[in-house]
């Protein structure tokens, strides 16, 4: 097999073929259903494929061989990245934004005002790296420790040209917080979302190792150590909250509210109609049968991987679905901010924060705020959302940075 062949099988939309190629490790997680939702979405944010590049390889442990192809189409770029091994068949298959594209700073970042040093947060196997950006000058200063969203993201939130937890960390640390952002575990160790994996294991003992390294800072006011959670990672912020009770308080940007089966339900529901046609019915009709397993009593630890949304094994639904973020956030005794973007369709107004408004009504010290021009990422436009406006190199709102800034440097138990 010509290892570009497998960007040729998912053009031609034959992801049957595609998934006889799949090593028994990858066959347990992954399926051709799971390719081709996965394919589809990407095909909707940047647009039909225009050329597909040269593949280049690199060796990596246990005889494999990690193969990156480059896919040019009309609206942006990504990367084909496969594992594979002597025999042609792949152990390991993701689509990834494309590689070596520039970031520039936001003009509301003041790069003299803070310095930066990497850290390494947990300890142990898992341990995964990570950065601290400290203002200059007096402190004590408050601080945060930032989430980003389901995925395995790293601690910049890298979405192809964009880095939206890199703008908020700098434009934080600008205006005199300290910020601790860190590669998520999937991201360093990306065999931990094995069977048995969970939302636990994916955020908490990370985070809460985040706010403990943070409080240790000599600049930083051990009593002032926020957390910041960006969509999932605001869903599972309040959890971090329970389990580390030295946590100040949250902000949740567009934190999800919504059962997040059903919310993948909605959110390719909504990109089917902006591209109607047998490939996004197909990509519906299996995430409504997916998500429909996730809500069922016959959800089971031994439920494969492959029949799920996402390809997430059946401990991390489990644990997922055992988890109302909302009632974990009524629990907490800490003040807390929720941002919302207007036009955001993957974590709505109507959907997410209406179950926060609700749940959180009878609590005082909570503070909503929805940002009319932002969208998920919280990059302003106008006009519905869709997944091409992710494309283009841009920045979080300066708006939203300053709104948090500000309540931080407030904030008070």
């Amino acid at each position: 097999m010509r290892k570009v062949d497998v960007v040729g099988l998912m053009c031609a939309g034959r992801f049957e073929a595609l998934e006889a190629l799949f090593a028994p490790p990858l066959r347990a997680v992954v399926s051709a259903e799971t390719v081709r939702v996965a394919w589809q979405v990407e095909i909707d944010r940047r647009g039909e494929v225009r050329t597909v590049g040269p593949p280049s390889t690199e060796a990596m442990p246990g005889g494999l061989v990690r193969v990156s192809v480059p896919v040019a189409c009309e609206r942006g770029d990504l990367t084909v990245v496969m594992s594979v091994d002597d025999a042609g068949l792949l152990h390991g298959l993701r689509l990834a934004a494309a590689a070596g594209t520039a970031w520039a700073p936001p003009d509301y970042v003041k790069a003299r005002r803070f310095a930066e040093h990497d850290v390494t947060v947990g300890a142990g196997s898992l341990a995964v790296g990570g950065t601290v950006s400290v203002p200059r000058g007096r402190g004590p200063h408050p601080g945060v420790v930032l989430l980003s969203g389901g995925g395995p993201f790293d601690r910049d939130a890298t979405t192809g040209a964009n880095k939206p937890l890199k703008d908020l960390a700098w434009g934080l640390a600008s205006r005199g917080v300290a910020v601790l952002r860190f590669d998520k575990v999937t991201h360093t160790h990306p065999a931990v979302s094995a069977p048995g994996f969970t939302v636990h294991d994916e955020y908490v003992p990370h985070a809460v190792a985040a706010v403990n390294l943070l409080r240790g800072q000599p600049a930083v006011d051990p009593a002032r150590v926020f957390v910041l959670g960006h969509s999932m990672g605001g869903k599972v912020a309040p959890r971090v909250a329970a389990a580390e009770p030295a946590v100040a308080g949250l902000v949740l940007l567009a934190g999800e509210a919504q059962p997040m089966q059903r919310s993948a339900v909605r959110v390719v529901r909504h990109l089917a109609a902006l591209r109607p046609g047998p490939e996004s019915d197909a990509a519906v009709e299996t995430v409504t049968r997916q998500a429909a397993l996730v809500d069922s009593p016959g959800l089971t630890p031994a439920t494969p991987a492959a029949d799920l949304p996402f390809g997430l094994p059946a401990t991390y639904w489990l644990d997922l679905r055992d988890y109302d973020p909302v009632a974990a956030a009524a629990d907490l005794d800490v003040p807390m901010l929720l941002v919302q973007g207007g036009r955001d369709y993957q974590v709505t107004v109507a959907d997410d924060l209406a179950r926060w408004r609700s749940g959180l009504a009878h609590r005082p010290g909570v503070t909503f705020h929805v940002h009319d021009t932002g969208n998920h990422l919280f990059f302003p436009g106008h006009g519905p959302s869709t997944p091409a406006e992710y494309e283009p190199a841009q920045h979080v709102d300066p708006a939203v940075v300053t709104l948090v800034a500000d309540w931080l440097a407030a904030a008070r138990r």
